[in-house]
Protein backbone atom coordinates (compact mmCIF):
# COMPACT_ATOMS: atom_id res chain seq x y z
CA UNK A 1 0.00 0.00 0.00
CA UNK A 2 1.11 3.42 -1.01
CA UNK A 3 2.62 5.88 2.41
CA UNK A 4 -1.08 7.95 1.84
CA UNK A 5 -3.31 5.18 2.45
CA UNK A 6 -1.68 3.68 4.84
CA UNK A 7 -1.41 7.21 6.97
CA UNK A 8 -4.88 7.92 6.67
CA UNK A 9 -6.17 4.10 7.06
CA UNK A 10 -4.23 3.98 10.22
CA UNK A 11 -5.77 7.32 11.49
CA UNK A 12 -9.29 6.43 10.51
CA UNK A 13 -8.77 3.01 12.24
CA UNK A 14 -7.37 4.69 15.30
CA UNK A 15 -10.29 7.45 15.68
CA UNK A 16 -13.20 4.60 14.73
CA UNK A 17 -11.83 2.27 17.35
CA UNK A 18 -11.67 4.73 20.16
CA UNK A 19 -15.19 6.24 19.40
CA UNK A 20 -16.52 2.64 19.24
CA UNK A 21 -14.94 1.40 22.81
CA UNK A 22 -15.50 5.08 24.87
CA UNK A 23 -18.62 5.85 23.03
CA UNK A 24 -20.55 2.68 21.28
CA UNK A 25 -19.98 0.14 23.46
CA UNK A 26 -21.18 2.53 26.65
CA UNK A 27 -24.57 2.65 25.00
CA UNK A 28 -25.57 -0.27 26.80
CA UNK A 29 -27.94 -1.12 23.39
CA UNK A 30 -29.43 -4.49 23.80
CA UNK A 31 -27.79 -6.76 21.66
CA UNK A 32 -24.64 -6.35 19.43
CA UNK A 33 -22.94 -3.01 19.58
CA UNK A 34 -22.67 -0.89 17.07
CA UNK A 35 -19.33 -1.71 14.74
CA UNK A 36 -17.76 1.14 13.54
CA UNK A 37 -14.22 -0.05 13.21
CA UNK A 38 -16.37 -2.68 10.16
CA UNK A 39 -17.64 0.28 8.72
CA UNK A 40 -14.58 2.41 8.38
CA UNK A 41 -12.91 -1.04 6.98
CA UNK A 42 -15.90 -1.34 4.37
CA UNK A 43 -15.67 2.13 3.47
CA UNK A 44 -11.79 1.72 2.42
CA UNK A 45 -12.25 -1.28 1.03
CA UNK A 46 -14.61 -0.45 -1.42
CA UNK A 47 -11.98 2.23 -2.44
CA UNK A 48 -8.69 0.67 -2.14
CA UNK A 49 -10.19 -2.83 -3.48
CA UNK A 50 -9.76 -6.52 -2.20
CA UNK A 51 -6.35 -6.33 -1.40
CA UNK A 52 -6.36 -3.24 0.13
CA UNK A 53 -9.20 -4.10 2.27
CA UNK A 54 -7.56 -7.35 3.14
CA UNK A 55 -4.92 -5.58 4.77
CA UNK A 56 -6.47 -2.69 6.26
CA UNK A 57 -9.01 -5.38 7.82
CA UNK A 58 -5.90 -7.46 9.47
CA UNK A 59 -4.41 -4.26 10.74
CA UNK A 60 -7.66 -2.59 12.67
CA UNK A 61 -8.90 -5.89 14.00
CA UNK A 62 -5.70 -6.79 15.50
CA UNK A 63 -5.54 -3.32 16.96
CA UNK A 64 -8.68 -4.19 18.48
CA UNK A 65 -7.74 -7.58 19.45
CA UNK A 66 -4.76 -5.77 21.31
CA UNK A 67 -6.90 -2.74 22.47
CA UNK A 68 -8.81 -2.90 26.39
CA UNK A 69 -11.17 -4.11 27.14
CA UNK A 70 -10.48 -6.77 24.82
CA UNK A 71 -11.17 -10.60 26.31
CA UNK A 72 -9.97 -13.31 23.60
CA UNK A 73 -7.78 -14.46 21.34
CA UNK A 74 -5.39 -11.97 19.65
CA UNK A 75 -5.77 -12.15 16.15
CA UNK A 76 -9.14 -13.75 16.25
CA UNK A 77 -11.08 -10.49 15.26
CA UNK A 78 -7.80 -9.73 12.97
CA UNK A 79 -8.72 -12.92 10.98
CA UNK A 80 -12.63 -11.83 10.42
CA UNK A 81 -11.91 -8.39 9.77
CA UNK A 82 -9.14 -9.45 6.84
CA UNK A 83 -11.74 -11.68 5.22
CA UNK A 84 -14.47 -9.03 5.54
CA UNK A 85 -12.18 -6.71 4.11
CA UNK A 86 -11.59 -8.57 0.99
CA UNK A 87 -14.41 -10.05 0.28
CA UNK A 88 -15.98 -6.59 0.59
CA UNK A 89 -13.49 -4.90 -2.44
CA UNK A 90 -14.22 -7.59 -4.53
CA UNK A 91 -17.43 -5.16 -4.79
CA UNK A 92 -15.19 -2.34 -6.09
CA UNK A 93 -16.92 -1.74 -9.50
CA UNK A 94 -14.68 -1.48 -12.43
CA UNK A 95 -15.53 2.07 -12.53
CA UNK A 96 -14.38 3.06 -9.20
CA UNK A 97 -18.08 4.79 -9.03
CA UNK A 98 -20.61 3.93 -7.02
CA UNK A 99 -23.93 4.65 -9.01
CA UNK A 100 -26.83 3.92 -6.37
CA UNK A 101 -26.32 3.33 -2.67
CA UNK A 102 -28.28 -0.36 -2.27
CA UNK A 103 -25.16 -1.97 -3.53
CA UNK A 104 -22.73 -0.84 -0.51
CA UNK A 105 -25.98 -1.14 1.75
CA UNK A 106 -26.18 -5.02 0.83
CA UNK A 107 -22.76 -4.78 1.24
CA UNK A 108 -22.78 -3.48 5.10
CA UNK A 109 -25.74 -6.02 5.92
CA UNK A 110 -23.61 -8.91 4.54
CA UNK A 111 -20.58 -8.03 6.39
CA UNK A 112 -22.46 -7.17 9.38
CA UNK A 113 -23.89 -10.75 9.45
CA UNK A 114 -20.38 -12.17 8.40
CA UNK A 115 -18.85 -10.79 10.71
CA UNK A 116 -20.92 -11.88 13.31
CA UNK A 117 -21.14 -15.65 12.32
CA UNK A 118 -17.10 -15.23 11.57
CA UNK A 119 -16.31 -14.27 15.06
CA UNK A 120 -18.85 -16.81 16.68
CA UNK A 121 -17.12 -19.92 14.21
CA UNK A 122 -14.07 -18.77 15.25
CA UNK A 123 -14.81 -18.30 19.13
CA UNK A 124 -16.41 -22.00 18.70
CA UNK A 125 -13.23 -23.74 17.70
CA UNK A 126 -10.76 -22.12 20.06
CA UNK A 127 -13.73 -23.02 22.86
CA UNK A 128 -15.52 -19.73 23.19
CA UNK A 129 -19.30 -19.89 23.32
CA UNK A 130 -20.56 -16.61 24.62
CA UNK A 131 -22.40 -15.93 21.45
CA UNK A 132 -24.80 -19.10 22.39
CA UNK A 133 -25.74 -17.86 25.83
CA UNK A 134 -26.64 -14.73 24.54
CA UNK A 135 -28.62 -15.58 21.50
CA UNK A 136 -26.78 -16.00 17.67
CA UNK A 137 -30.07 -14.85 16.18
CA UNK A 138 -30.34 -11.83 18.22
CA UNK A 139 -26.91 -10.78 17.87
CA UNK A 140 -27.17 -11.19 13.51
CA UNK A 141 -30.33 -8.93 14.01
CA UNK A 142 -29.25 -5.84 16.13
CA UNK A 143 -25.53 -6.09 14.34
CA UNK A 144 -27.31 -5.78 11.17
CA UNK A 145 -29.49 -3.18 12.17
CA UNK A 146 -27.18 -1.12 13.83
CA UNK A 147 -24.60 -1.15 11.28
CA UNK A 148 -27.54 0.07 8.88
CA UNK A 149 -28.45 2.86 10.40
CA UNK A 150 -24.72 3.66 11.06
CA UNK A 151 -23.35 3.56 7.78
CA UNK A 152 -24.76 6.42 5.89
CA UNK A 153 -23.14 8.68 8.26
CA UNK A 154 -19.85 6.38 8.25
CA UNK A 155 -19.00 5.02 4.97
CA UNK A 156 -19.72 7.62 2.33
CA UNK A 157 -17.41 10.19 4.06
CA UNK A 158 -14.50 7.24 4.69
CA UNK A 159 -14.69 6.60 0.59
CA UNK A 160 -14.32 10.28 -0.06
CA UNK A 161 -11.80 10.76 2.41
CA UNK A 162 -10.34 7.48 0.53
CA UNK A 163 -10.58 9.12 -2.91
CA UNK A 164 -9.39 12.82 -1.75
CA UNK A 165 -5.78 11.65 -0.50
CA UNK A 166 -4.83 9.61 -3.23
CA UNK A 167 -5.94 12.13 -5.90
CA UNK A 168 -8.21 10.22 -7.48
CA UNK A 169 -9.58 11.44 -10.59
CA UNK A 170 -13.15 9.95 -10.16
CA UNK A 171 -13.39 12.24 -6.79
CA UNK A 172 -13.70 15.06 -9.17
CA UNK A 173 -16.85 15.65 -10.15
CA UNK A 174 -15.60 17.26 -13.93
CA UNK A 175 -13.44 14.41 -14.61
CA UNK A 176 -13.84 11.84 -16.84
CA UNK A 177 -17.34 13.23 -18.75
CA UNK A 178 -19.31 10.48 -16.70
CA UNK A 179 -22.83 11.44 -15.90
CA UNK A 180 -23.55 9.63 -13.10
CA UNK A 181 -23.23 10.82 -9.54
CA UNK A 182 -21.07 8.77 -7.05
CA UNK A 183 -22.98 7.78 -4.20
CA UNK A 184 -20.09 8.58 -1.79
CA UNK A 185 -20.59 11.95 -2.58
CA UNK A 186 -24.39 11.98 -2.26
CA UNK A 187 -25.40 8.91 -0.36
CA UNK A 188 -28.24 10.94 2.09
CA UNK A 189 -29.53 12.72 -0.86
CA UNK A 190 -29.84 10.30 -3.09
CA UNK A 191 -33.93 10.64 -2.20
CA UNK A 192 -33.95 14.19 -1.59
CA UNK A 193 -33.98 15.05 -5.87
CA UNK A 194 -30.40 16.97 -5.16
CA UNK A 195 -28.34 16.68 -7.85
CA UNK A 196 -24.33 17.62 -6.43
CA UNK A 197 -22.41 15.81 -9.46
CA UNK A 198 -23.20 17.87 -11.98
CA UNK A 199 -25.42 20.52 -11.16
CA UNK A 200 -22.65 23.17 -10.44
CA UNK A 201 -21.69 22.85 -13.96
CA UNK A 202 -25.26 23.20 -15.47
CA UNK A 203 -25.33 26.64 -13.70
CA UNK A 204 -21.76 27.63 -14.80
CA UNK A 205 -23.04 27.32 -18.23
CA UNK A 206 -26.18 29.11 -17.79
CA UNK A 207 -24.80 32.06 -16.10
CA UNK A 208 -22.44 32.87 -19.32
CA UNK A 209 -25.30 31.73 -21.58
CA UNK A 210 -26.64 34.76 -19.75
CA UNK A 211 -24.18 37.14 -19.71
CA UNK A 212 -23.48 36.80 -23.10
CA UNK A 213 -27.35 37.67 -24.01
CA UNK A 214 -26.81 40.58 -21.75
CA UNK A 215 -23.91 41.53 -23.99
CA UNK A 216 -25.21 40.78 -27.14
CA UNK A 217 -28.55 43.29 -26.29
CA UNK A 218 -26.34 45.76 -24.84
CA UNK A 219 -23.88 45.94 -28.32
CA UNK A 220 -27.39 45.99 -30.57
CA UNK A 221 -28.94 48.98 -28.46
CA UNK A 222 -25.17 50.86 -28.77
CA UNK A 223 -25.64 50.06 -32.87
CA UNK A 224 -29.16 51.88 -33.14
Amino acid sequence: MRLNRILLSTALVIVALVVQVCVLARLQLPGAVPDLLLLTVLGLALVYGHVGGALVGFGAGLLADLAPPADHAAGRYALVLCVIGYLAGLAKPDSGRLRTASGPMLVVVAAAVGTTLLYAGVGALVGDTAARHVGLGSLLFTAALYDLLLAPFVVPGVMALARRTENDPLADTAGGGSKATDVSAGWLSSGTGLRIGNQRGGLRMKAVKARSARAGRIKGVKRL
